[in-house]
């Protein structure tokens, strides 16, 4: 599971460190983890701040929101939005349900009411409803074609019927939770295709093909931004 920074080392941090709710509130300023997750169960929304508690410095993840059976329920869900594949592990390996449930925590805290609490438990109650009333068995421990059998009717806005239109807002929200603590984590950064500012062993300067069109365009004048000169020798 990816590393988190717990809340003490948030508050006492300097200005100048990045925790992954200041990442977020950088990143809810433009639609950047909606283009990553362009999936049809990983679409995203923004959000202002994000991050989970947590934990390989302080010992393991005390949950603030959830009981058992709801964080057995939010794993799943978590795990069937982004499982784990051949270049990088799945939500919960990511801290995805600590990163939930940390979030849900300081809206209520900082927001002054439950409404966020109570649509991400309001839906995991429904799951378990529905699943209960077609197979007999909570929503976690149906099996996986059961599963998709519900989260079909509502990962979908455009096809899901009027009846479960408030449902269908519950699973985009929490899907635009998993996919944005997914991508706020340490493996989520790992496994986006540009990473930037990485170090190399060795510097082997431009590549040849790329230096080659620089050089072609300045030769024959290039209309960019700066206007630049036709190339002279």
């Amino acid at each position: 599971m990816a590393e988190n920074e717990s809340k003490t080392t948030q508050e006492n941090a300097p200005a100048t460190t990045v925790s992954r709710r200041n990442l977020f509130q950088i990143l809810g300023s433009v639609p950047a983890v909606a283009a990553l997750a362009g999936g049809a169960t990983a679409q995203t929304h923004d959000h202002a701040h994000m991050a989970p508690q947590a934990a390989a410095s302080t010992g393991p993840y005390k949950r603030q929101t959830f009981d058992d059976h709801q964080w057995k329920t939010v794993g799943l869900l978590c795990d069937l939005i982004i499982p784990a594949d051949e270049h990088s592990g799945s939500a919960t390996q990511a801290g995805v349900p600590e990163f939930i449930d940390d979030w849900i925590a300081f809206r209520t805290d900082q927001g002054g009411n439950e409404d966020l609490k109570a649509q991400i438990f309001g839906g995991l109650m429904w799951l378990d409803r529905e699943s209960s009333a077609k197979f007999q068995k909570d929503f976690a421990d149906a099996a996986p074609d059961q599963q998709k059998q519900i989260l079909d009717r509502i990962a979908y806005p455009k096809r899901a019927a009027k009846e479960d239109h408030a449902w269908v807002a519950f699973f985009s929200e929490f899907r635009s939770l998993t996919v944005s603590g997914y991508f706020s984590s340490k493996m989520g950064v790992a496994a986006l295709p540009y990473l930037g500012n990485t170090a190399v062993e060795h510097w082997t300067g431009c590549d040849p093909k790329v230096w080659a069109i620089i050089e072609d365009r300045m030769k024959n004048g290039y209309n960019g931004i700066l206007e630049s000169k036709p190339w002279t020798t």
